[in-house]
């Protein structure tokens, strides 16, 4: 087997586990060049066969047909943005187009699309007879065909090629001037006066960060703050320098809006062609065509939804800056509250009327002890257990990767990988991916099974500094529990097919078995499993845990406007013709005005930095955020009124939704674990809107 080959073969490591010990970026160029000739030649023998179409020779084939290609995929594109060189970012620019280009070969081939259709037809006909998943899969595959071209005639099809190449191209481009516009800031902090009013964990890692800084030849300072999330928001709360926390905030908004890394051009190239390619596909907008493969259907259910939760939500928003005001106007502080000055003033208030410092919660959240929690959640809620398999390869010193099986079964269930800290060549935030989905696989001697799943959560979360492990806040305690909630729906996934296993669902649903975990957070019989003094093993004192749950609905009418301010945002990029717009800057400031409470500062935007949707798959549907936070908090009060711990609550939410995939419609599975639709007003009786 030639030196790359091996990428495209099943695995022959202890569960299929990734052998990245024998990864080399040199291998990567030839593997995609063999995985993408072995995946043209499968489709070709699926498409030329003599034989009738039917299911298993033209939808299950079609299923397996680019397993190689898929496995190198998923694996490059992972690892680019977990530790991407400048060469990996080089051959991600190079490969997209051709991943593109693979991909429209087989959706606008008119004799594949013609197998497909007939195999449809007979299903819906009633002539074949399909299970309920092969009926999704059928379904999806033909609707998937026929909404990206299959039908449009030969001209338009080459102009569809085009723009979908461009747009690959464009997405990694995106993302490459935005984690290069984001390393080059660093803010050195010099002395006692630069470090005023940050506590010690926030200088601890100013200083561990200096040292990294001057080992890379990036400063000489004892301290520095950067734009990585563990180092810009302590700095934006505690930092009594004015000056300092304006400099870093207008660093933070400015992000990829000007010279070498400016995205703008970028991402009004991308809205452009998102336009165009929705109106040769016969939709009057990208929102049009996304939505129709959402639960919200089209963008004026979008705009009402938005809507319905504006009203109630800016008013409580307003409430809240008048709180800060005078808080900041009776302490001293500057009487014009300004953008870089909540944050800070916000810590003032809510330390005032809860008695309540996110740095006594610290102590209690050692990451180690953090994670630990998380799988005990999933034990009692899911009877799972976790095993760290240290005899496994991982691409990183600091990754960790955990065997999971069922308790009561005794059964393998996955593979679960962790990567919680910022590194010069990771992009910024957390995500939830998989190096391999659940589902039909193909494996050693050409046969099949079905396999369960290689899922990874990616974090940039506080470092452990000499002398103290990782302490992290509440905030990414939340978002530890958010991405675990992804990694369950996975892990958990029981379908047949691979396209729609797991987190393969529709977008506004697919948040739910997230933003739902971060509910046990807020509970006492939730921190009490985890939340213990690093120091002394004292458990978290149920004072502090009463503080936790106290101050949850604190600022929430902020917080909610603040996500209805990028769902309005991510709408007006998508639902009209961008080619009208002449000024990003101006654009946005219009975009936004309803749901924002300072005035525009010149220069500062939102969409240059706007990953999500520019680089993601959240274009059209960053409105999913709020649109699932109905969701788990319609389905959170089942847990609260019968148990948070309430295993056969558990395993109905298990068995109904987080097993099930995209095998059904979500409203419909839903339905079945709550007994009827979700209640929009539960997500304003959480957040004491009403």
């Amino acid at each position: 087997m030639s030196s790359f080959q091996w990428l495209l073969e099943p695995f022959d490591l202890d569960h299929g586990a990734v052998p990245f010990d024998r990864l080399r970026e040199d291998l990567y160029a030839p593997a995609f060049d063999e995985a993408l000739k072995r995946a043209r030649s499968a489709i070709g023998a699926i498409r030329d066969q003599a034989a009738e179409p039917d299911f298993a020779n033209t939808l299950e084939a079609l299923e397996l047909a680019s397993s190689g290609l898929d496995q190198s995929s998923q694996i490059f594109f992972n690892l680019l943005e977990t530790d991407g060189t400048e060469s990996m970012r080089a051959l991600g620019k190079e490969v997209s187009p051709k991943l593109a280009e693979f991909s429209n070969d087989v959706i606008l081939d008119a004799k594949l699309f013609a197998r497909i259709q007939a195999v449809y037809e007979s299903s819906q006909k009633g002539t074949v007879q399909l299970d309920g998943e092969q009926k999704r899969l059928l379904e999806k595959v033909y609707r998937n065909f026929k909404r990206n071209g299959a039908l449009l005639p030969e001209d338009r099809k080459a102009r569809l090629r085009e723009i979908d190449q461009r747009l690959a191209f464009l997405s990694q481009q995106f993302s490459e001037h935005l984690l290069h516009s984001s390393q080059a800031f660093v803010m050195d902090l010099n002395g006692e006066a630069d470090l005023k009013g940050l506590p010690e964990s926030a200088r601890e890692a100013a200083a561990a960060l200096a040292k990294e800084k001057r080992d890379e030849g990036k400063t000489q300072a004892e301290a520095v703050v950067t734009l990585d999330a563990p180092s810009y928001i302590p700095f934006m709360k505690f930092s009594e320098r004015r000056d300092l926390r304006e400099k870093l905030w207008r660093a933070y908004l400015t992000r990829a809006s000007s010279g070498e890394w400016d995205n703008r051009p970028v991402l009004l190239e991308t809205a452009k062609l998102r336009h165009e390619r929705a109106q040769l596909l016969g939709y009057e907008s990208h929102a049009a065509f996304v939505l129709e493969e959402r639960m919200a259907s089209n963008a004026p259910t979008v705009k009402k939804f938005l809507d319905g939760l504006l009203q109630a939500s800016r008013r409580a928003a307003e409430k809240d800056l008048d709180e800060v005001r005078a808080i900041a106007k009776r302490d001293g502080g500057e009487a014009d509250i300004r953008p870089w000055d909540f944050g800070f003033w916000s810590e003032r208030l809510k330390k005032e009327k809860y008695s309540f410092d996110e740095e006594e919660l610290r102590p209690y959240f050692p990451l180690e002890k953090c994670v630990e929690g998380v799988f005990e959640h999933a034990r009692r809620l899911y009877g799972l257990e976790f095993k760290e398999r240290r005899d496994l390869p991982v691409y990183h010193p600091e990754v960790r990767v955990f065997e999971v099986t069922d308790k009561a079964g005794g059964g393998f269930v996955g593979l679960f990988y962790a990567d919680f800290h910022p590194r010069p060549t990771k992009r910024g935030g957390a995500w939830m991916t998989n190096f391999r989905e659940q589902g039909l696989a193909a494996v050693s001697g050409g046969k099949t099974a079905v396999q369960r799943p290689l899922v990874s959560i990616v974090c940039n979360m506080t470092k452990p500094v000499p002398g103290k492990p990782a302490l992290l806040t509440l905030d990414e305690v939340r978002t530890l529990f958010h991405e675990f909630g992804h990694s369950l729906h996975s892990l958990l996934s029981k379908c047949h097919y691979r396209s729609l296993a797991g987190t393969n669902v529709y977008w506004d649903f697919v948040e739910l078995p997230s933003q739902i975990m971060e509910n046990w957070v807020k509970e006492k019989e939730g921190l009490d499993l985890f939340a213990r003094h690093y120091q002394t093993g004292e458990s978290i004192p149920a004072a502090l845990v009463q503080k936790i749950k106290d101050s949850s609905r604190f600022q929430a009418g902020y917080m909610s406007l603040r996500q209805l301010n990028f769902g309005y945002l991510d709408m007006a990029w998508h639902s009209q013709d961008p080619a009208r717009v002449g000024d990003v800057e101006a654009f946005e400031t219009q975009a936004t005005r309803s749901t924002s409470l300072f005035e525009h500062i010149d220069g500062t935007l939102v969409s240059p930095g706007f990953s999500h949707v520019f680089a993601g798959g959240y274009s059209a549907g960053y409105y999913s955020y709020k649109w699932a936070e109905v969701l788990e908090a319609d389905a959170f009060e089942l847990f609260q009124e019968k148990g948070v711990f309430n295993r056969d609550v558990a395993t109905k939410f298990k068995d109904t939704i987080l097993s099930r995939g995209g095998s059904e419609h979500p409203m419909e599975l839903y339905k079945r674990f709550r007994g009827r639709e979700p209640d929009p007003s539960a997500l304003l009786r959480r957040d004491g809107l009403l």
